[in-house]
């Protein structure tokens, strides 16, 4: 639930239009987290800007968020692309942004590091980093200015260890929730929230098509829609929460002792995703 004074989010996920309206942007909004984010912030009243590198889930999922009676605008965009910011900047140009969902964090490049290039890790450092950097800088400005406003970036657990095949992921998402703390403390005194949601494993398409083992025996799996409405109850409680339940499990890859963490982690993270 939100503990501050004033309403701005209720522990079914609803959330304040006056302080989060009138338009939200939410990068990777088309499908899977995305989508649940995209219906529960239309429920809230507010409008719409759905970013998403794939037109026909975007389009699907703006269709069922316009009959919450909000508008919805649409943008196929490649978020890993030089341009990317640009592109949105253009599109959303005029319209009053009081919430930037980034919710595009995906690991372009499932690879040991030195059987790819540098050039396909970038992308996953573009997607990841480049990319939200230059949004949260550009729709973060005028939230300080107003005074109000909200910024959640969708992390992962994968950042809190090293793994197999995740050598550049799980660094990108280690600075992705540093970047949300420390912007937490830029940003408190200018009453716009920041939050790091934290992800563990999510039964989301994007998943399903990469082939995860959803039946490891003692896998905790999340509901999409579940975590959408733990992020956005909690997006006045900064800077990181972990959804679904994964905090005891965050809390020991937190132990100082790395090397028993991260080989303890291994075999777990291989029946997980496969040896590749």
């Amino acid at each position: 639930m939100c503990r501050r004074p004033t309403p701005r989010c209720d522990d079914r996920g609803v959330i304040d239009a006056s302080k989060y309206g009138p338009w939200a942007v939410i990068a990777g909004g088309s499908e899977g987290v995305g989508a649940e984010f995209a219906r529960l912030v239309a429920e809230a009243g507010i409008n719409l800007v759905l970013l998403a590198r794939k037109a026909g889930p975007l389009e699907a999922t703006a269709t069922r968020c316009r009959e919450s009676g909000v508008e919805v605008r649409t943008l196929s965009v490649d978020l890993a692309a030089p341009s990317a910011c640009d592109e949105v900047a253009a599109a959303t140009a005029g319209l009053e942004v009081g919430l930037l969902i980034y919710n595009a964090g995906a690991n372009t490049c499932s690879a040991e590091f030195l059987d790819a290039t540098p050039a396909d890790f970038g992308r996953v450092v573009d997607l990841n980093v480049t990319t939200m950097m230059g949004l949260v800088s550009h729709f973060g400005g005028p939230m300080r200015e107003r005074r109000r406003g909200g910024l959640l970036l969708v992390g992962s657990m994968a950042g809190y260890l090293g793994s197999v095949r995740h050598t550049v992921y799980g660094g990108v998402k280690a600075f992705g929730r540093i970047f949300a703390e420390s912007l937490w403390l830029e940003l408190r005194e200018f009453d716009v929230d920041v939050l790091e949601l934290v992800l563990g494993v999510t039964r989301t398409p994007a998943m399903e098509r990469v082939g995860l083992n959803f039946n490891v025996p003692g896998l905790r799996v999340a509901d999409p829609a579940d975590v959408a409405r733990e992020g956005l109850a909690q997006l006045a409680n900064g800077p990181v929460f972990v959804a679904a339940g994964n905090d005891r499990d965050v809390a020991r890859r937190n132990d100082p002792d790395r090397a028993k963490v991260v080989l303890e982690t291994h075999e777990f993270m291989q029946r997980l995703i496969g040896p590749g």
